[in-house]
């Protein structure tokens, strides 16, 4: 069931649960997570970045939405990190049903006037809009980015954010990064910025770059107002992990898709599986079909 980011979200803060936001940077690794939430009855978005629809060029796409509309659980298609207003153009003509512009680099009125710009476009064509504000970390290897120092969101801007841009749903910088953290540094999410944000804002707020941190700290963020979460390294360092370890087996003869890539797609749908969980998303399908249950 394809649905917009706004339709998937807004439910997630009724009823105080977060999306998982798996990146998609293959056809394995989508077939994987959508078999994941449909196993745990959970609403997903696959999240696509330009890099990685760069690589799997517009026809992946057409793979997503197929997948999403034979899905039996709620689907969104996301654009990642959109960096200007191209990206997020062609994101829409292509299909996606909701887009993330990150201005959050630029100066605030930059970020105000970009945000602004996609909205406009965006929702005249019933396509939902993430915009961030602050920065997040980056730790390396990604195709998100991010910066070597993070900028917190300042809770009592981004009401003031939210209701100059029209924006459906806010990142914030909380103390997360792209990627997976160095041994030598422990991750540690500021609760108490996020507490403030979500007591002075009023629609659903976005986490990025959560693979590393504990998971009694994003079961907190989530009862605290986070309700969708970006997963992308956790999920492809075990499919990765996976595939080395067949590579460098016995037969060092097997080189068949259909033999390579099926063992690493379930090492990915269990790590999946473990975020759906901690993100409180399993059987949270029903709230999209069944709107009296939904309404209690």
């Amino acid at each position: 069931m394809l649905v917009t980011g706004k339709e998937i979200l807004s439910v997630a803060k009724k009823k105080g649960f977060a999306v998982p936001a798996f990146n998609a940077g293959s056809g394995q690794l989508l077939n994987a997570v959508i078999e994941a939430c449909e196993e745990a009855s959970s609403p997903v978005m696959i999240a696509i970045h330009p890099e990685e629809l760069c690589f799997l060029t517009d026809s992946f796409v057409a793979q997503v939405k197929y997948a999403a509309e034979k899905a039996t659980v709620p689907v969104c298609i996301h654009l990642d990190h959109g960096a200007d207003f191209t990206q997020v153009i062609h994101a829409i003509q292509l299909g996606f049903t909701s887009v993330m512009i990150d201005a959050s680099h630029c100066s605030y009125e930059e970020n105000v006037k970009l945000s602004k710009k996609v909205v406009e476009a965006a929702h005249a064509v019933g396509v939902s809009v993430e915009a961030e504000l602050g920065t997040i970390g980056d730790t390396g290897n990604t195709v998100e980015g991010g910066v070597s120092e993070i900028i917190y969101t300042d809770p009592k801007t981004a009401q003031a954010f939210i209701e100059e841009t029209g924006i459906d749903s806010l990142a914030v910088a909380i103390g997360t990064a792209h990627g997976i953290y160095p041994k030598d540094i422990e991750p540690k999410l500021r609760l108490d910025i996020l507490k403030d944000i979500a007591m002075l804002t009023d629609i659903p707020l976005v986490l990025h770059g959560g693979s590393s941190n504990p998971d009694e700290e994003i079961s907190k963020a989530v009862s605290m107002g986070i309700n969708k979460i970006n997963i992308s390294s956790d999920i492809k360092i075990v499919f990765a992990e996976k595939l080395r370890e067949i590579l460098n087996g016995e037969n060092q003869e097997i080189r068949e898709p259909n033999m390579l890539f099926p063992p690493c797609m379930e090492e990915t749908k269990k790590i999946a599986l473990e975020k759906i969980r901690l993100f409180k998303a399993e059987d949270k399908a029903r709230y999209y079909t069944n709107k009296k249950e939904d309404d209690e």
